[in-house]
């Protein structure tokens, strides 16, 4: 592993982002440090990514399903566009929107932490984010996974709709023929989820958290009272407009509220994750964990 690689954790207005040797090799042979790129897709297959024209995207048609829902399936990935696909597919992605008419998705709001919560949060930022679960190749819970900068795959069928995450092997299996969420919840990373549908849009209610899990970066704790609230409305046949709602009375003042794009990836792949092979950040914590001294005092409950 490369020390560039084995360094990139970035905490940027308390936020980190861990990528890992997977993402690394997914990279072309001359990787620059934030601009990761994909290996090139065959030119017969498919065009780049998922830009298109705005006249070859208007001329096709949502995908819908046998009920007549969208049809979420396929494989997605979001976040930062320059650090997944390169700079110029997404430039290229960039003028399709503007063509479009589309709007790129407003600037996270700043979480809504009571005073404690925040202080924690604050004492985590000063650790420079050493204890992050998801460093330690812990899950990283709802609504993370979905916004990490690796593949996932949507696979809808009648009465459920499943979630595959190239992270950590996870997945989620969201019922949505109207079942209640069960009365023997165990509290898990990644929640029980129940979904419905709202006009054109999938509505999923996950409750059943553990603590174990950062919401969105560097200290965004939340207890095992979080409701999540996540909107999944496919807007054009190449991307999912993404609605999250955080909602959490022991540490917010107010539901937490974040969007995203998810960009259609056809001609990716799932591939084998297995973080804790080449998690070299374990052995390198444990040692700054024991002679830093800005390790040294861990942020209480």
């Amino acid at each position: 592993m490369s020390p560039a690689l084995s360094n990139f954790s970035s905490v940027t207005s308390g936020r980190i982002d861990c990528i890992s040797l997977q993402t690394w090799q997914r990279a072309s042979r001359t990787p620059r440090l934030f601009f990761l790129h994909y290996p090139p897709l065959p030119a017969k297959t498919a065009p780049r990514g998922s830009s298109t024209s705005p006249a070859a995207s208007a001329a096709r048609k949502i995908p819908r399903a046998a009920d007549g829902k969208p049809d979420l399936s396929g494989i997605w990935i979001t976040g930062a566009l320059q650090l997944l696909i390169g700079e110029d597919e997404a430039n290229d992605i960039r003028r399709t929107d503007a063509a479009a008419g589309r709007q790129p998705p407003p600037r996270p709001e700043p979480p809504p932490y009571t005073p404690a919560a925040e202080a924690r949060r604050q004492a985590y930022v000063a650790r420079r984010g050493i204890d992050d679960p998801m460093a330690r190749c812990f899950l990283s819970g709802v609504p993370r996974i979905t916004t990490r900068p690796l593949p996932f795959q949507i696979v809808q069928m009648r009465g459920q709709v499943i979630f595959l995450y190239e992270a950590h092997h996870a997945f989620r299996i969201v019922p949505t023929d109207g079942r209640p969420h069960p009365d023997d919840i165990e509290p898990s990373f990644l929640g029980d989820p129940v979904g419905r549908w709202e006009g054109d849009t999938l509505v999923v209610d996950v409750i059943g958290f553990n603590e174990k899990t950062w919401l969105a970066g560097v200290g965004t704790i939340h207890s095992d009272k979080l409701h999540v609230t996540e909107r999944y409305t496919r807007d054009s046949p190449d991307t999912i407009r993404y609605e999250v709602t955080m909602d959490d009375p022991e540490v917010f003042t107010k539901p937490w509220r974040q969007a995203e794009i998810f960009r259609l990836r056809p001609n990716e792949r799932l591939r084998e994750y297995e973080c804790i092979e080449n998690n070299e950040d374990l052995l390198r914590f444990e040692k700054l964990l024991q002679t830093d001294p800005t390790f040294q005092n861990t942020p209480t409950r």
